[in-house]
């Protein structure tokens, strides 16, 4: 089993370095080659010089990237180089319709296709501990499941392609809902003076507890938004959730409030910043 990997930003470069953990690396490459020559060099890989050459060069291509677009056109630029058998598996966040559309590129050439977006940010791709939601047949993922488990510690069969793609809309729009009531009870709680570090462990230790309160808490009421997920990533994949309620009829107030509030806030600078920087429009 030889794994290539393709976008090393933020959180893929944590991936890949899990990945040659467990022995299963050998190429890499990102569209900025110096990012790609510093990780082959740490970890003793293969840089490709481009990616036909990287996929000539493995039977799995694991993609972590941006956007639709971006996925769409490097497995179209990997297409050339696959070889039958192969698997490609996204972990990138786009729609379940682009999911299903590149299955059916890759189907062309032989090569199968996995949707397996991640949830638990940079800190989860350092530890490798990422919840891992997989659309795709049930025999594909058998066949890259320990490359999924050296980045992952919760990997899912959602069903078929786009169903993987179709749960971490669901993620995304239960952390913007999350975002908003942890940033406004907080600058509640700070509009009553209240001491803000003992008001976050006495919460977190109650029924209202969660990820979000007990790790970013402390770091907000403090105004610090080191990215965990950046803000402006975040607006990208609600804009997807937006167009997938939108074909379904379905609407909801969580991705409409959450989209202007991200808007604001990125119209001012800080899509970069964590996406608890929300806590800036609560106390403004």
């Amino acid at each position: 089993m030889k794994v290539g990997f393709v976008g090393l930003g933020a959180m893929g470069a944590s991936m890949a370095r899990n990945i040659a953990g467990a022995g299963l690396l050998a190429s890499v490459w990102n569209r900025t080659s110096m990012r790609a020559q510093g990780l082959g060099h740490e970890l003793k890989v293969a840089v490709a010089d481009n990616l036909p050459e990287l996929a000539s060069q493995v039977n799995i291509v694991v993609c972590c990237v941006s956007a639709d677009s971006d996925v769409v056109e490097v497995v179209n630029a990997l297409r050339p180089g696959l070889k039958a058998g192969s698997v490609v598996v996204d972990t990138s966040t786009v729609s379940s319709e682009t999911a299903q559309q590149i299955e059916k590129i890759l189907a062309e050439v032989g090569v199968a296709f996995l949707d397996s977006p991640v949830s638990g940010g940079v800190e989860g791709a350092r530890i490798g501990n990422l919840a891992m939601m997989v659309g795709g047949n049930s025999t594909n993922l058998e066949k890259v499941r320990p490359v999924l488990e050296a980045m992952g510690s919760q990997i899912v069969h959602m069903g078929p392609v786009g169903a993987g793609q179709a749960t971490k809309a669901v993620n995304q729009i239960m952390a913007a809902g999350i975002n908003q009531a942890v940033t406004e009870a907080l600058a509640f709680g700070d509009s009553q003076a209240l001491p803000m570090d003992q008001l976050i462990d006495v919460i977190s230790a109650g029924a209202a507890g969660n990820w979000f309160l007990e790790h970013r808490g402390p770091s907000l009421v403090k105004n610090s938004f080191k990215p965990g997920f950046k803000l402006g990533l975040h607006h990208k994949d609600l804009e997807i959730c937006r167009q997938m309620a939108a074909k379904k009829g379905f609407e909801s107030s969580v991705i409409k409030k959450t989209l202007e509030d991200y808007k604001l806030l990125m119209d001012q600078g800080f899509q970069d910043e964590d996406i608890s920087a929300l806590y800036r429009l609560k106390t403004s």
